[in-house]
């Protein structure tokens, strides 16, 4: 039996062994990669420049498009160099690096939309008092609890990881290194690992989930007691591109991450986790941006500025 320390590298086998299928595959994932990346740039560059978009909520946006930024780039860049050249090993200790980043910022990503789900409850709901509750140095202190709690929570399996044993196999049934196939192939009674993992992701998934119903819920109690109707229809389009991304985000990761056991068969094809790592990451900002007013004149302002500096 060898230990970890014997083990250089893994091989990821990816989501098919066809060639043309691999190109189509390469050629979407390519397409989505590029687009993710371009249309979060585009908001984090508009809340950085726009000074009608320096309020909590575009704040929380603008971290919101880093993180989703940083989540499929941990993924997918590399997924598309092993296309490429056809090299599908990836070295231990990388392996283990994309891993903690992958859930660092997944994890984070759940925690900040529900910190931009009490930014809606407070504007809503407690409206006179928002400035004072949301200014500048709580919703920087909410971004760094974000990312603090995440930290806590993946350090304690994260550790235990590191002194898995493969003895069997260093193939990894999957096109990056994600924490069930990876608990698949080590022949290390991995029980507490898997157990920890379910446990934290069941209630983030949960604690976060139920802090965005009941504050929707607070949301639309108030909304519906608005006397307008042009002003519950302002105020439920704030809030339809938020449940737009948490409908998406937490639909797809639930569906594909919460299983009873790492070891077991595989019930879901690894082919849905394409919808996470790179399909949402794409739709996100072109969610915000046709949904809300505000980042659409920014944004034309943004590209009338473009021209006209071009002509000149």
């Amino acid at each position: 039996m060898r230990n970890h320390t014997a083990l250089t590298t893994f091989i990821l086998l990816g989501l098919t062994e066809d060639p043309q299928l691999q190109i189509l595959i390469f050629v979407f994932l390519l397409i989505t990669y590029i687009l993710s990346v371009t249309g979060n740039l585009t908001i984090i560059f508009l809340t950085l420049v726009d000074v009608h978009l320096k309020t909590a909520m575009y704040f929380f946006l603008q971290n919101f498009s880093f993180l989703e930024i940083s989540f499929t780039s941990a993924c997918i860049p590399r997924f598309l160099y092993s296309i490429l050249t056809g090299d599908r090993t990836i070295t231990y200790n990388a392996c283990l690096s994309q891993l903690f980043l992958i859930y660092l910022f997944a994890i984070t990503e759940f925690f900040l939309l529900t910190t931009m789900f009490y930014d809606r409850y407070v504007a809503i709901c407690k409206s006179l008092h928002y400035m004072n509750i949301m200014n500048h140095s709580t919703y920087k202190r909410l971004i760094l609890g974000c990312w603090i709690i995440t930290l806590l929570i993946i350090f304690p399996p994260f550790i235990l990881a590191l002194h898995l044993e493969f003895c069997d196999s260093n193939v990894i049934d999957h096109f990056f290194c994600d924490a069930n196939p990876l608990l698949k192939v080590s022949c290390t009674d991995t029980w507490i690992i898997e157990l920890m993992t379910l446990v934290g992701s069941v209630l983030i998934f949960i604690m976060t989930l139920v802090c965005v119903v009941v504050s929707y819920m607070y949301i639309i109690r108030i909304i519906l007691r608005f006397p307008s109707a042009q002003q519950r229809k302002k105020a439920f389009s704030t809030c339809s591109s938020h449940i737009i991304v948490v409908s998406i985000t937490y639909g797809s990761c639930i569906f594909v991450y919460i299983k009873p056991s790492a070891k077991d068969e595989m019930t879901i094809n690894k082919g849905v986790t394409i919808l996470p790592t790179s399909i949402s990451p794409m739709l996100n900002p072109f969610i915000y941006t046709l949904r809300n007013k505000q980042v659409k004149q920014a944004f034309n302002d943004l590209v009338k500025r473009i021209l006209l500096f071009s002509k000149h």
